[in-house]
């Protein structure tokens, strides 16, 4: 499985999704925000981080990348894409996924263990957990509200589209403790907190998030 890991001007987890990724057994690709080729792989990570500063708001600036015209486009022909924060910021942008990630309710960056609820492990970056599993994954964000409108959210929760939610503390302000959701079709799934930063136990964030990233395997199997 040759996964694509999308670098852009101010990525800072660009090299944890890539180590995450060759844990869980797959091939990272590296991709240039400027590529006009996605090289083929068969999955794409936007990672997290500050890409071109933040600047106008989170990922409006990333969307235009001559790389995303090419994600887009192979998303919408079932390509697996998972946005992690910034990246979820991006998806969003770029109208892949719905709704809008606005600033912490506390108006404060927020970085600490957060526990989650799995709802939708039916997507290729949920497969490997069980229905309802709760996880430990590491938040850390200033702009990671998730919202829409009320009809959105209505939809998000018929169709099985909230992939997880926040437990025991809303660390941000998100509507209905949303952590993260997919699209209709559950190849493209935005998640706020970091799975990249729980793969292995010498972290001491313990090893919860690295099913997102192993479940790609079953795609090939």
């Amino acid at each position: 499985m040759r996964v694509g890991v999308v670098t852009f001007p101010g990525s800072l987890d660009d090299a944890d999704a890539a180590r995450a990724i060759r844990l869980a057994g797959g091939d990272p690709v590296a991709l240039w925000h400027g590529d006009s080729d996605i090289r083929g792989v068969d999955a794409v990570v936007l990672p997290g981080g500050f890409s071109y500063g933040d600047y106008l708001r989170c990922g409006a600036i990333s969307r235009f990348a001559p790389v995303m015209a090419e994600v887009v486009a192979w998303a919408g022909r079932g390509l697996p894409v998972l946005g992690i924060c910034n990246g979820f910021q991006i998806l969003c942008e770029s109208q892949l996924l719905p709704g809008a990630l606005i600033r912490n309710d506390h108006q404060k960056f927020v970085c600490r263990d957060q526990r989650l609820r799995i709802e939708n492990n039916r997507t290729p970056w949920t497969s490997s957990y069980a229905e309802n599993a709760e996880v430990t994954l590491v938040i850390k964000n200033g702009e990671g509200g998730f919202v829409a409108d009320e009809p959105t959210l209505e939809r998000l929760e018929g169709e099985g589209c909230i992939v997880a939610r926040y437990l025991e503390v809303n660390p941000n302000g998100s509507l209905r403790d949303i952590a993260g959701i997919s699209n209709e079709r559950g190849n493209v799934v935005g998640l706020m907190p970091h799975p990249e930063h729980a793969v292995e136990d010498l972290t001491g964030a313990g090893m919860d998030g690295l099913g997102f990233f192993s479940g790609l395997a079953a795609l090939t199997a």
